[in-house]
């Protein structure tokens, strides 16, 4: 087995060097071509520092995707950009989606949990976990920044953040429909049209519907449909120019999901526990198998949301003004089979009510001065209500008698100030300093037993996220950076968790998680070559981690503090007019310093098999879902075919061996890779696109989640091969 998994890190090691080797020529050739034709590709322009400056010039690891390139890669929901984004994973518990960054993650779900990365759409703020896996909708970019965000981005940016930017209303008329058919009978609709209404008025809209069945069959009465999912989103716009000194943007969102597939799992198997079901489960009622599960009721997993958004921009004379102001609703609901087996032991259902408004109030610099600053204030709050009950089958429940178990409930509120500022000392040297101060609460916290509810202390934090950055600039097209910043993960209150907890009901003290980073990089971008390399080191304390006592009983503690150091590259390469080439690769060493009461599984007694024994210290140990190794490499080519353009593209993305435990040493994933393509010709007139897509061409089977708690260990695996065509119009 091992000798097998060697080979094939070999193998894909040969292949990234068979690629990565022939750029070094061809981007001198490359270069060449840029200064003779320096039109030939577009400059990247990024916002990860809340203004528009070119990436070059951006003292910050980040990865920066296009429309084409998500396309390239078959990215249709936001955690698709793994594939072409070293460093980068998205994991699930679930329905609960949880992103993590060069090894900075989370496994706590819990009201008011929060991520370990931002999520930002347009500029807002999302948090709630149930909701993180946008649907991709009028993508315009996706930045990706690595390492701590703290003095600009807040709170719970501690591995980063995702930054999604879509497209505004415009006065002229245009639109785009988009239809796709695939296996499984994956059929999906998207369509978005803009106009102007009147004068100084312009409007938009779009929308998106996903069905399809899944991949799994229930063995239990052979029903092949138990993954059916349906869901869809629409989204408006209206944009008011305000004569020559701004513009008001309003927006509104309503997405639905119907889509049981993240709660859909069968029995894992781990090399050292062995089956991960209840000793008690007779054969035939557990599988193992990908394509199968057993499950005696129902799978489901529902969330609606609405959202409503303001975006004012104004020019002050000696600064632009912005304000985002949002209010957004989100609930959702579940129901997850425990135990991973067709026998009704034990299935949890999780209702969450979710209710944010945000304020930021942001102010840049006008461009060209020696001195670029950026300032801003920001409030957040966010009330997140759990309730849990005993589903039986049908998922019948009782809101206050025998089927409720109890709930949580907490109300975070954030009130933060910041600024940065980057000052040309010379034309070549640039020095950046900022910081934000940041009073952080949760109050209004209570759990349930049933439906009565117990109160909890409110808890308070203020604290201080400094940046500093040297950048020296040999050129137009060069920067080399060393950089400090440090970044946060707010305080919890284990109210899902330990307060409820016999006999003593006392919460666990959950300090806030700390990041110092240091980075040092470089970056060379002509338009037509684009390089980014940098070296990382992370001094990583109080670590939240989520785990379940030997009874069952949930707990999140802060674990010792951890290290992390790695390296990280990509490469965008125009080799002609229609080749374009691109790679990336991140080495991560991730380790726990040590890691007091770690919540190790081992086989138990009684009814259930697995407990988490108590006492244990590791150290030296690797985190949970951190790869050493992950990388890609995509290609597209274009040639005239037919009057028209024909469009060739493929993506391979890799992972090395990872663990799912949140000790990090349980509950293995060997490495991988997933390899996508897509063939497409657009008509003469540049209206119609007809393309053939494939995803998961190697046909490699992974696991994507492990559901581990008491009761047994479940396991979500990926899709096989799956392909498609694709018919678009624009008008």
């Amino acid at each position: 087995m091992r000798s097998a998994y060697q080979l094939r890190s070999a193998t894909i090691a040969i292949a990234f060097a068979s690629v990565l080797l022939p750029f070094a020529a061809g981007a001198q050739e490359a270069t060449e071509a840029a200064r003779s034709d320096p039109a030939a590709a577009t400059e990247i322009v990024v916002t990860a520092q809340r203004r528009a400056e070119r990436s070059v010039d951006v003292p910050i690891s980040l990865t920066t995707l296009g429309a084409d390139q998500l396309a390239t890669a078959n990215a249709r929901e936001l955690s698709d950009i793994a594939r072409v984004t070293p460093s980068l994973r998205f994991d699930k518990a679930a329905g609960f989606t949880q992103p993590t960054i060069r090894g900075i993650g989370t496994a706590v779900v819990t009201s008011g949990g929060g991520s370990n990365v931002g999520i930002y759409l347009d500029g807002f703020y999302s948090p709630n976990p149930l909701s993180a896996n946008t649907q991709l909708l009028n993508i315009e970019s996706v930045q990706v920044l690595k390492g701590p965000q703290g003095t600009l981005f807040g709170r719970n940016t501690t591995g980063g953040a995702i930054l999604i930017q879509t497209g505004e209303p415009s006065h002229e008329t245009s639109g785009q429909f988009k239809a796709s058919y695939g296996r499984f009978n994956e059929t999906q609709i998207q369509f978005y049209g803009t106009t102007g209404v009147v004068s100084g008025v312009a409007f938009d809209i779009e929308g998106l519907y996903n069905h399809g069945q899944g991949f799994q069959t229930n063995v239990l009465n052979g029903d092949d449909n138990i993954g059916e999912y349906n869901n869809y989103s629409v989204r408006s716009g209206l944009k008011f120019d305000i004569g020559d000194i701004g513009s008001l943007l309003l927006r509104y969102m309503h997405a639905e999901q119907h889509d049981p597939r993240p709660v859909i799992s069968n029995t894992y198997v781990d090399p050292v526990l062995g089956v991960g079901a209840p000793f008690i489960a007779p054969p035939g009622s557990y599988v193992t198998d990908p394509d199968l599960v057993a499950r005696s009721g129902p799978a489901l997993f529902v969330s609606k949301s609405d959202v409503f958004q303001g975006t004012l921009k104004l020019d002050l004379g000696f600064a632009d003004f912005t304000s985002y102001t949002q209010y957004r609703t989100e609930n959702g609901d579940q129901s997850q089979d425990l135990d991973a087996t067709g026998i009704p032991l034990f299935q949890i259902g999780i209702p969450v009510k979710n209710k944010t408004f945000s304020q930021e109030l942001l102010l840049n610099s006008k461009a060209g001065g020696a001195l670029q600053w950026t300032a801003g204030l920001f409030y957040f709050s966010n009330k997140d209500r759990y309730r849990t009950f005993a589903d039986t089958n049908g998922i019948s429940r009782d809101p206050t008698g025998p089927t409720r178990l109890g709930g949580s409930s907490t109300t975070t509120k954030s009130l933060a100030a910041f600024i940065d500022a980057t000052y040309e000392i010379t034309p070549q040297l640039f020095v950046t300093a900022g910081a934000r101060y940041a009073k952080d609460k949760v109050t209004d916290a209570y759990y349930n037993v049933g439906a009565a509810e117990f109160p909890v202390p409110s808890i308070s934090n203020d604290k201080v996220t400094p940046r500093f950055v040297l950048r020296f600039k040999p050129s137009e097209e060069t920067s080399i950076y060393a950089s400090y910043t440090q970044g946060y993960k707010a305080a919890v209150i284990d109210v899902g968790g330990s307060c409820q907890n016999p006999p003593d009901f006392a919460c666990n003290p959950i300090e806030p998680e700390k990041v110092n980073a240091y980075e040092i990089g470089a970056k060379f971008d002509n338009r037509t070559v684009s390089l980014e390399a940098a070296g990382f080191y992370y001094d990583y304390k109080n670590l939240q981690v989520s785990s379940y006592l030997a009874d069952g009983r949930a707990n999140i503690t802060n674990a010792a503090s951890s290290e992390i150091y790695g390296v990280e590259g990509s490469l965008r390469l125009r080799v002609t007019s229609q080749f374009d080439l691109n790679a990336g690769a991140s080495w991560v060493h991730a380790r726990y310093k040590e890691f007091n009461n770690a919540p190790v599984y081992a086989p138990g007694a009684g009814a259930f098999r697995f407990v988490i024994p108590s006492g244990i210290t590791l150290e030296n140990t690797t985190m949970q879902r951190t790869p050493e190794f992950t990388g890609n490499v995509g290609a597209s080519y274009r040639t005239d075919l037919g009057g028209g353009e024909l469009q060739l593209s493929s993506n391979l993305y890799y992972t090395s061996e990872f663990y799912f435990g949140p000790s990090g040493i349980q509950f293995p994933q060997e490495g991988y890779e997933v390899l996508s393509a897509r063939v497409q010709w657009t008509d003469p007139s540049d209206t119609y696109t007809l393309a053939v897509w494939g995803d998961n061409l190697t046909d490699n089977r992974y696991v994507t989640a492990v559901q581990y708690n008491s009761f047994g260990l479940g396991a979500n695996w990926s899709a096989p091969i799956t392909y498609g065509v694709e018919l678009s119009a624009r008008f």
